[in-house]
């Protein structure tokens, strides 16, 4: 068996101090860039591997980042939390710090899995997803001190934490803008009935491009349902466009949603973009694999899971004066769901 190298023996092998080769090996920025490339590279060549058990008592942390996933059930798929992820463990990596996938059970709680995570101290910062509009998990970890990330926010903008997010409010402004101007009138919008404050914002900027329109020819249909209740989605949406005044142009809260209008459509004859156009949010792949392309938002979730990583380890190293933000501004993608208004 190979004989694990000793972190003596690859600083003498760099001539370098055992405090900088640890410190180029933990990716702290205060040891140059070539320098930490060097280590890295001799690391690999010597096969030396970190004892992890040594550097949490050295260092006190565990270089582990935690994001805590709900199961739904066997057959469970989430296309945004698939690039999230990918994303994030990127970001992380670079730094020499592993991603650690918390589950929650059905029926265990998102917070007592969050609470095992602090309390056990597996983990030296957390990233939350789907923020609800006043999140219990965001408020234990504000009251805990512990380091920590949004992605997304709470409806108290006053609150002092750090997020990531993107204009989901401006995005869907700028759908109703551009469905407009192609001639539609009547619109329906595909929405959830969870109190999460990505919906709030996007139905807002929904709202305020009406408002700001000032035509009392527009109209607005809604289809609300539990988030991740697939059957009652498509339910929903069936009567909506079963009706003989059915609209001409859907918004769907986020991706999945508005493909699945788009199979619905197809089910009752209804044709796309001639007869009804569909925009979504997020640019899922999936979005650009279905026959028309579906014309949506792009938040780059990827690049933003890595951006996120990179606020946490700001956090944890307590490089980070005060709590960090960032809004996005999200990228229309026109595919072909949506086209002009039909004849009336």
């Amino acid at each position: 068996m190979r004989r694990r190298r000793t972190l003596k023996e690859l600083a003498a092998a760099l001539d370098l101090s055992v405090a900088t080769v640890s410190r180029a090996l933990g990716g702290y920025e205060d040891i140059s860039l070539e320098t930490r490339r060097r280590v890295a590279e001799k690391a690999r060549e010597l096969g030396y591997v970190a004892n992890m058990a040594a550097r949490m008592l050295v260092s006190g942390r565990s270089d582990f980042v935690a994001l805590v996933v709900p199961m739904r059930g066997p057959n469970f798929v989430d296309s945004f939390l698939g690039q999230f992820v990918t994303g994030l463990g990127e970001g992380l990596v670079a730094k020499g710090i592993d991603l650690m996938i918390a589950t929650a059970s059905p029926g265990q709680s998102e917070l007592d899995v969050l609470k095992h995570l602090v309390h056990s101290g597996r983990a030296d910062g957390v990233v939350l997803t789907r923020i609800a509009e006043d999140d219990e998990r965001v408020r234990f970890l504000m009251e805990s001190h512990f380091p920590f990330v949004v992605h997304g926010r709470l409806s108290d903008e006053s609150a002092p934490y750090s997020w990531l997010d993107t204009s989901g409010e401006g995005a869907f402004r700028q759908a109703f803008q551009h469905l407009y101007a192609l001639g539609h009138r009547h619109f329906g919008l595909i929405t959830i009935s969870d109190r999460m404050t990505f919906r709030r914002h996007r139905e807002a900027g929904l709202e305020a491009g009406i408002a700001e329109a000032g035509d009392p020819e527009i109209r607005l249909s809604i289809a609300r349902s539990p988030r991740f209740d697939n059957e009652a989605h498509r339910a929903a949406i069936r009567e909506m466009l079963s009706q003989p005044d059915r609209p001409t142009a859907i918004v769907g809260l986020f991706d999945e949603l508005a493909l699945i209008a788009m199979r619905e459509a197809e089910a009752l004859g209804i044709s796309i973009p001639r007869d009804l156009s569909i925009v979504g949010f997020d640019n899922v792949p999936a979005a650009g694999f279905s026959t028309l392309g579906l014309t949506t938002f792009d938040q780059a979730t990827r690049e933003s899971a890595r951006e996120i990583a990179s606020m946490l380890l700001a956090l944890i190293k307590g490089d980070a004066k005060g709590p960090l933000v960032s809004l996005k501004v999200p990228r229309f993608i026109e595919r072909g769901s949506h086209g002009p208004a039909p004849p009336a």
